[in-house]
């Protein structure tokens, strides 16, 4: 019974050491780096794919898509944008190559506020122009494969190091030579299920006279808050149009300290406008106008839609559906240029004419002339951007906006607006003066201009019940006599995919022959183990098929391998390996033998009593 005590406690010590070697791997196994990613936008557009359709991501990580004969099929290729060749990017995809997946780093100054010096920003307008056309190529592309973005760290960047230092020297990662494994673990992606958009609408009431029965006239001055991004949740868009969403607040804001005391109350009407849907032909926009009441879309005298004002260095543009010489437009753009004027600045005029029988809609104002009210949008922007662009894209942060832009934006309507109000257009008097109780807040467009710069606003992914839509909501109604809510399905023309951010676990793995090499040590060990457990003890048996030199032989050989290298497998002999497979198999055939039947006093290793 002693003896079988004995052999118990040394089978117990030789499993606990075996248990300790396969933890000690494990604990390899699970050293990852954990990468918060944003994957590209998923949609489709009457039914055409656009965009990443795949959101899984499990292969290995590369560093060039140009490698001369390279098989890419299960390769995560990192390209951080400083490298970016769009040309490159742009060939691959039109060639429809097979890809494993492409990982683009950004600029970790790209989600800071701090401000730039002025190397920082000659260095990040050479890195905006390239995602600008980045973001172009991706969004109208049908991508077959993951497409992420992250924000480089030192972590990324060391492994970046490494895969790039494998692939100068010809070693990319694979299965056989090991590297480094990327994997996103999520579901795949699902529509959105009715995406909505919610238009919040503020009303100042103006003066009206006792005894009139004319309806005063209304101005309108509009801004679309929401963005679109190849990344929805990156897509801020600080200066599109958060500047214009800044602006409007700020507007409303000053009228209503005016409008507050009926000596000062002009008699207009002022209806302020934050709608959704920008990106999408102003969806938002004309369900709102189409929802108003008949009477008070006909009072409306002119609209101000305000668009990307925060970047703007002298010169501002006013895009107008209606011919110049149009009395309503010569008005709005005379009382613009005036105030331009005295404040050192100028302003354009630009004349697009709108075809009713073509969906596109380039311009906010642009649906207010489909519905025949006077309208003009007023932007740093010279031309229409293109189709789903220019709405706040992975560019489009806090260190674009200048907020002295904006201020200057802000004053410019602001006085326009007043002097027309208040029939002031041919008098040199300045309203919101700097040093008056009515001047422009620079503290309240900063606050406002930093909560918009770290809130993505894509409309699909953006909850009518979200807490930005409900302060919104809130900061209009401090400003206004009446505030209402309105929400709306967007056009189904349009379906969005979820999955929009992950999280990327960076492994390095051991190639093939690591795993050789482990189970050859894993076995070398099992037959030392046995060699002081039985052997040292006893004889060796005689059923025990190889000689003890023959053990020696092998331990030597064993010994002697290059953990670094590997085993040169060319130096092993015939008889060394099968030394090695006839002990590996004699043993484990004992070693179970002796689990079944632990009766060592009457038995002997190859002769175990039934």
């Amino acid at each position: 019974m002693e003896r079988r005590g004995e052999c118990k406690l040394e089978i117990l010590s030789s499993v606990i050491a075996l248990c300790f070697v396969v933890l000690a791997c494990v604990e390899l196994g699970d050293a990852a780096t954990a990468v918060d990613v944003y994957r590209l936008i998923q949609y489709d557009l009457a039914g055409a794919p656009f965009g990443s359709r795949i959101a899984n991501l499990n292969h290995h990580a590369g560093s060039s898509l140009t490698a001369p004969n390279a098989d890419l099929s299960r390769t995560v290729v990192i390209i951080p944008i400083a490298d970016l060749n769009v040309s490159s990017v742009k060939d691959y995809i039109d060639r429809k190559q097979p890809l494993g997946g492409l990982l683009f780093l950004l600029p970790s100054i790209f989600r800071s506020e701090d401000k730039e010096s002025k190397q920082d920003a000659d260095h990040n307008s050479e890195t905006r122009d390239k995602l600008a056309l980045l973001e172009r190529l991706l969004v109208h592309a049908n991508i077959p494969y993951p497409v992420y973005f992250a924000f480089e760290d030192e972590h990324i960047k060391a492994v970046l190091a490494d895969v790039k230092r494998n692939d100068v020297i010809g070693q990319p990662a694979t299965a056989t030579t090991g590297g480094y494994k990327l994997v996103v673990s999520t579901s795949e992606a699902r529509k959105v299920s009715s995406p909505s958009i919610t238009n919040i609408q503020g009303w100042l009431p103006g003066l009206k006279l006792e005894g009139d029965s004319n309806q005063i006239p209304t101005i309108a001055i509009v801004a679309p808050y929401d963005t679109f991004g190849a990344a929805p949740t990156l897509s801020v868009g600080s200066d599109s149009n958060g500047s214009g969403v800044v602006a409007l607040l700020e507007i409303a804001r000053l009228f209503s300290a005016l409008y507050s005391n009926p000596k000062t109350r002009g008699r207009y009407n002022l209806l302020f406008g934050l709608t959704s849907g920008g990106p999408y032909n102003y969806n938002g926009t004309q369900k709102w106008l189409r929802s108003l009441d008949q009477r008070m879309r006909e009072s409306i005298d002119y609209a101000i839609c305000l668009n990307s004002i925060g970047s703007w260095d002298n010169e501002l543009w006013l895009h107008v559906s209606k011919p110049p010489e149009n009395a309503y437009v010569k008005q709005i753009f005379k009382d613009f240029s005036d105030v331009a004027g005295e404040l050192g600045v100028k302003v354009g005029l630009k004349h697009k004419k709108i075809n009713i029988s073509n969906p596109r809609v380039a311009w906010e104002h642009e649906q207010f002339s489909r519905l025949r009210v006077t309208a003009a949008t007023l932007s740093e922007l010279s031309s229409a951007p293109e189709f789903l662009e220019n709405f706040g894209g992975l560019s489009d942060n806090r260190h674009l906006v200048n907020e002295t832009a904006v201020i200057r934006g802000v004053k410019l309507v602001a006085e326009s607006l007043a002097r027309h109000i208040y029939g002031l257009e041919e008098k040199n008097i300045q309203i919101f003066a700097e040093d008056s109780s009515l001047a422009v807040n620079p503290s309240y467009i900063v606050s406002w201009l930093s909560l918009l710069s770290r809130t993505p606003r894509v409309a699909p992914f953006l909850p009518k019940t979200d807490p930005f839509i409900n302060a919104l909501r809130k900061e209009l109604a401090e400003h206004t006599a009446e505030v209402n809510v309105q929400h709306e399905n967007l056009d189904g023309i349009f379906t969005f995919y979820d999955s929009a951010e992950a999280t990327l676990n960076i492994y390095q793995v051991a190639s093939v022959t690591f795993d050789l090499l482990l189970l050859l040590v894993l076995g070398s060990y099992l037959i030392v183990l046995f060699s002081f457990l039985v052997i040292t003890t006893r004889k060796v048996p005689s059923s025990f098929p190889v000689k003890e030199a023959e053990i020696q032989l092998w331990l030597k050989f064993v010994s002697n391998v290059n953990c670094t290298t590997g085993i040169d497998w060319n130096l092993v002999t015939t008889d060394e390996m099968l030394i090695y497979k006839t002990c590996f198999s004699w043993i484990f055939k004992e070693v179970w033998v002796y689990a079944l039947n632990m009766d060592y006093n009457n038995s002997s290793p190859g002769q175990v009593s039934g």
